[in-house]
C-alpha cells in the first residue's frame, strides 16, 4: 500500500468511518459560518451538504486504497484490472490483429512461374501494388519473418515455398539486392535474407558460402558508403548474428558501431548515434540510436561482453544509448519528436560508372525500433539498476501507442505525398507486428 502522508491520512480518515468524518465537517462548518447567512436553515443546509460530500469522498478514497493494496499483493487480482475485469476470459485485440495480418498476406501473396528461375512465391516490396508484381528478396524475406513470428497457423502459406523462392532469387554471382539496386549484391539485403533463412532452419553449411561473400564484400575499400552508414552496419550485424554467429567479422562490426557514437550536449552529453558512423555524423537520432542498441544488445548475447576491452567499450556505448533514449525531454511520449519516422538515402558509386550513384531509399518506422530497443534485456537491466523504471515505462507506453495507431487490420501504412498516397510496405508490417508481439511476451503473467 502507498505509504505517503496523504495516503496514510486518507486511510486514517476512512478508518474513522464515513459518518464520523462527515459529522466532523458538519459541526465545524456550522460553528464557523457567519450569522449573516439567511437564518439557521441556510447554515444547516451548507454544513449538511459539505458533511455528506466529505463522507462520500472519504469512503471512495479508502475503498480505492484498499483495492490498490489488494492488487499489489495479489497478482491474480492485479491481472484482472482492465478489460479482463469487465469480461473475464475475453481475449484482447492482439489475436485478431495477428489473424488479420495473416489473412492479408495470404490474400496478396504473389505466385509467378518464371521461365528461368521456376515458381516464385512471395511478396513485392509493398502489399497492394497497382501492377502485377513479382516477389522480391526484401518483400519475401520480411514475409518469411512475419510467418515465423505468427507461427504459420495453417497450411495456406508454406514457409518451405518462401525459402525456395529466396534461393531462386539469389543473384547469379551470389548474394541478393533490392529491386532498385540492380544486379549487384548488397550486404544489407544479403544479411536480411540470410537472417530469414537461418530463422527458417536453413543449415549453416548451406549458408556458409553466402555469409563469406557478404563479409568479404563489406569492407571500407569495397563498400565505404555502407560501412559508414549506421543503418547498413546494424542491418548486416543483426543478420549475420542470426546466420553465422561465429563469423570473424562480427567483433569488428561491433567495434565500428560502438566507435561511431556522438555526444549530445542537450541530453547530459550522453552518447548516441546519428545516421553516419564517420564525420559528418549527422544530428543525434532516436531511430539510429535504437537500431544500434538493438544490434549491440544482440551482439552482447551472442559474442559476450566480458574480458575484452573492445567489448567493454561496446557495452558502455550501448548503455549510454539506452540512457539517451530514456532522457527524451518532450511530452506526450506517443507523439514526441523522438518518434518521428525517418527517410534516408544510401548512395553508392556505381561499379560500372563511378561518376554516377546508385541510390537506395530507406524509410524507418521509428516507434517500432524504440519499442524493440527499450524491451531489450540490456535496457531493462539499466532501468532497474539505475532507478529509471518510471522513465522507461512512460517512453515504452508512448512508443507502443504510436505503433498501435499506425495499423489497420494488422497492416501498417506509410504515407507519401503529404498523406495522399498510402503504401503498405512489408517491412513496416513486420516491424509493427514484431514490436507488439515482443511487448505481449514481456507482459505475460501466468495465472495461478
Amino acid at each position: 500500500m502507498d505509504g505517503s502522508p496523504p495516503a496514510r491520512f486518507v486511510g486514517w480518515l476512512g478508518g474513522l468511518g464515513c459518518a464520523a468524518a462527515g459529522y466532523g465537517v458538519f459541526q465545524f462548518l456550522f460553528s464557523v459560518l457567519p450569522d449573516s447567512l439567511d437564518g439557521s436553515a441556510a447554515r444547516y443546509a451548507i454544513a449538511g451538504v459539505s458533511g455528506l460530500g466529505t463522507s462520500v469522498a472519504a469512503w471512495l478514497a479508502a475503498a480505492l486504497l484498499r483495492a490498490r493494496a489488494a492488487a499489489a499483493t495479489d497478482p491474480a487480482l492485479a491481472a484482472a484490472v482492465g478489460p479482463a475485469a469487465i469480461a473475464p476470459g475475453a481475449p484482447g485485440p492482439l489475436p485478431q490483429v495477428f489473424a488479420s495480418a495473416y489473412d492479408s498476406l495470404v490474400d496478396q501473396v504473389s505466385v509467378v512461374d518464371d521461365p528461368e528461375r521456376g515458381r516464385l512465391t512471395g511478396w513485392p516490396h509493398s502489399l497492394g501494388e497497382d501492377s502485377p508484381s513479382r516477389p522480391t528478396p526484401v518483400g519475401t524475406a520480411y514475409g518469411l519473418h512475419i510467418m515465423l513470428d505468427l507461427g504459420v497457423p495453417d497450411g495456406r502459406l508454406s514457409t518451405g515455398d518462401l525459402v525456395d523462392t529466396l534461393w531462386r532469387l539469389r543473384l547469379p554471382e551470389g548474394g541478393w539486392s533490392a529491386r532498385s539496386q540492380g544486379s549487384e549484391a548488397r550486404p544489407e539485403v544479403t544479411a536480411l535474407v540470410l537472417g530469414a533463412l537461418a530463422r527458417a532452419g536453413t543449415s549453416a553449411e548451406r549458408l556458409a558460402a553466402e555469409v563469406d561473400l557478404c563479409a568479404e564484400g563489406f569492407t571500407r575499400r569495397l563498400d565505404r558508403a555502407g560501412r559508414e552508414s549506421t543503418h547498413v552496419v546494424t542491418t548486416v550485424l543483426r543478420g549475420l548474428l542470426r546466420a553465422a554467429p561465429r563469423c570473424e567479422v562480427l567483433p569488428l562490426m561491433r567495434e565500428a558501431l560502438a566507435d561511431g557514437t556522438v555526444s549530445d550536449p542537450r541530453r547530459d552529453h550522453l552518447r548516441c548515434w546519428g545516421y553516419r558512423l564517420q564525420p559528418p555524423y549527422g544530428r543525434p537520432s532516436p531511430l539510429h540510436t535504437a537500431q544500434a542498441v538493438v544490434a549491440l544488445d544482440r551482439a552482447a548475447r551472442v559474442l559476450g561482453e566480458d574480458g575484452d576491452a573492445r567489448a567493454a567499450r561496446a557495452r558502455a556505448a550501448r548503455e549510454d544509448g539506452v540512457r539517451w533514449l530514456l532522457s527524451c525531454p518532450d511530452a506526450p511520449h506517443d507523439t514526441c519528436p523522438d518518434l518521428e519516422n525517418v527517410h534516408e538515402e544510401v548512395r553508392r558509386p556505381r561499379t560500372d560508372d563511378p561518376s554516377r550513384h546508385e541510390v537506395l531509399n530507406v524509410r524507418h518506422f521509428t516507434a517500432s525500433w524504440l519499442v524493440r530497443a527499450l524491451l531489450s534485456p540490456g535496457a531493462l537491466e539499466i532501468a532497474r539498476t539505475e532507478g529509471l523504471e518510471d522513465e522507461w515505462r512512460v517512453r515504452l507506453d508512448g512508443a507502443l501507442a504510436a505503433v498501435w495507431a499506425g495499423q489497420t487490420d494488422g497492416v501498417w501504412f506509410w504515407a507519401l505525398g503529404g498523406g495522399t498516397d498510402l503504401r503498405r510496405p512489408m517491412w513496416m508490417t513486420y516491424q509493427g507486428l514484431s514490436a507488439l508481439r515482443a511487448h505481449a511476451v514481456w507482459m505475460y503473467q501466468p495465472v495461478g
